[in-house]
């Protein structure tokens, strides 16, 4: 065999961080396509079925399954092979995906880090490169778990599942799922469990505890287009600058604990604004009118209609703080007709802007945007409800409020027999070994876990498509498809620090010992395989 000795398994992460697959580059493109070929001359090819799914701009999620005959019970082993990107490395970029060129450059350099890092690489205990931990060693377990069921020929069927995008909009696991609900219907499978294996993450610099998950934090992007009224710089009174206004929302929400949420002790991180567009694009002494502000919300059991409300009470209240300091100001200026800000949801401005420019008029908008492969879909978003205000400027000064995509939804298993049993295991199983283990419920680094269930209801996901204004367009969640797959999940991978930074490092006895022979002997414990 091939990928089982400690090794072999540090020569295969070399290999998989050595193919560059950063978000949105060919090597993305390219990397499903390496790993098909090296599975298909590495692995026997009895029992074993290999598929590309297309996931959307010339993107592909792969799925390698070991099936036997007459076997039912079937574990899916889920990873994402994208990266984020490397600039921050500056001019040590060429070495981001040579794990050994990497590592003896921060062994030669080590003096200009952080005391905790420079720890870590006298300790020789690491190896670093961009992705080697979030998260192409989880893959590389997941091939060394396949390798060994069809060599000791298993008596549970093994899915490995690799996907673009999850940096991103995680539309490879997004269109995984369909995939998967049809493959176990062709092949009469039940799924037992899905086991993600993200790495665990410290929680502080000097945190060497190993964590293991049993949920996955939510996320959202609640987003408010400002129109305002504009004017020149040397007029500033008769018109309203929709950076102040914006000003206000930001203000509110930033650390805000409008939304904070707390299950089982743990809790949601604050608010914060993500970014803030001001589409304005040239220079000149005319004040802006038009100003997006987009914001990242985190959930644990609240969902989008739940968070939709909260978002509009909010900017309904940081617009009426505007109004009364706005109406003041006029008022010590002797202006006697101030302009009064309103407030309306995406939904609204749509109906209203089909009653009065006609259906053709606003799909000829949608389409413009929609139809466009170069925009993302938080410009295509932001841009739509634009042009709709350019044609009903009557309405400004309005506040228009949207959901941006992505949308993780939250997910949690801890309750679940099976989930509870592996948990229970895997804690026994390390404190054997004097590895001092948590459990986690909820994930906090987000993941494609929030896709493989679905634990709202339809009438929350009908607010969240409402007022998504590139929905069924350019982006979707497979809502129905995330209820049907209904099957027992956990996060179980190896220890890492530093995921997104360029001390991105994997701790090698988690990851060629520990963590290898934890996750075969769980399959084999509780599948007899």
């Amino acid at each position: 065999m091939n990928w089982q000795s400690e090794s072999q398994l540090e020569d295969l992460i070399k290999m998989l961080v050595r193919w560059d697959s950063r978000s949105g580059t060919q090597g993305e493109i390219d990397f499903p396509h390496k790993l098909k070929a090296e599975m298909e001359a590495t692995l026997p090819r009895e029992h074993l079925n290999i598929d590309l799914i297309d996931s959307g701009r010339a993107r592909h999620a792969l799925t390698a399954a070991y099936m036997k005959e007459a076997n039912a019970d079937t574990v899916i082993l889920i990873s994402h092979f994208d990266t984020v990107h490397t600039d921050e490395f500056g001019k040590n970029e060429h070495m981001a995906f040579d794990v050994d060129a990497l590592t003896r450059h921060y062994e030669a350099h080590r003096a200009g880090f952080k005391p905790d890092v420079v720890k870590d690489i006298a300790s020789g205990e690491y190896l670093f490169g961009r992705g080697i931990m979030d998260m192409k060693m989880g893959l590389a377990l997941h091939m060394n778990i396949l390798e060994r069921a069809i060599h000791e020929s298993w008596a549970v069927n093994v899915i490995v599942l690799t996907v673009p995008d999850e940096e991103v909009d995680s539309a490879g696991m997004r269109h995984a799922v369909a995939h998967l609900n049809a493959f176990r219907e062709t092949h009469g499978l039940t799924y037992s469990l899905i086991l993600n294996s993200e790495p665990s993450f410290s929680l502080h610099p000097d945190d060497d505890k190993y964590y293991i998950y049993t949920g996955s934090i939510g996320k959202i992007m609640p987003a408010t287009l400002f129109y305002g009224v504009e004017t020149h710089a040397g007029e500033p009174l008769k018109g309203l600058n929709a950076l102040y206004m914006s000003a206000y929302l930001t203000k509110n929400l930033e650390f805000s604990d409008v939304f904070r949420e707390e299950d089982m002790n743990e809790s949601t991180p604050p608010p914060i604004t993500l970014k803030t567009m001001d589409l304005k694009n040239d220079y000149s002494t005319q004040t802006t009118n038009h100003v997006a502000s987009l914001s990242n919300v985190f959930t644990l059991k609240q969902q989008a209609d739940e968070i939709f409300g909260k978002y509009e009470g909010l900017v309904n209240d940081s617009m009426a703080e505007l109004q009364r300091d706005y109406e003041r100001i006029m008022e010590t200026n002797a202006v006697s007709r101030p302009f009064e800000v309103t407030v309306m949801s995406y939904t609204e401005l749509s109906r209203y802007a089909v009653e009065k420019l006609g259906e053709a008029r606003v799909r000829e908008i949608m389409d413009l945007y929609t139809g466009n492969d170069f925009l993302d879909d938080r410009v295509r978003s932001t841009m739509i409800i634009d042009d709709l205000m350019e044609e009903c400027r009557e309405l400004a000064p309005v506040a228009v409020n949207y959901f941006a995509p992505p949308y993780y939804p939250p997910v949690n298993n801890t309750g679940d027999p099976l989930i509870q049993s592996i948990t229970d295991y895997t804690e026994e199983t390390l404190g054997s070994r004097d590895i001092d283990v948590s459990v986690i419920n909820y994930f906090n680094g987000i993941s494609d876990l929030s896709y493989v269930a679905y634990q709202g209801d339809a009438e929350s996901w009908k607010s969240y498509e409402a007022n998504t204004p590139v929905w069924g367009e350019t982006y979707t969640i497979p809502f129905k498809d995330m209820e049907a797959l209904d099957t027992p999940f956990i996060n179980i991978g190896p220890f890492g620090k530093d995921p997104h930074k360029l001390t991105e490092r994997l701790h090698k006895e988690s990851a060629f010992k520990t963590t290898p022979t934890l996750l075969q002997d769980i399959i084999r414990h509780f599948f007899k395989a």
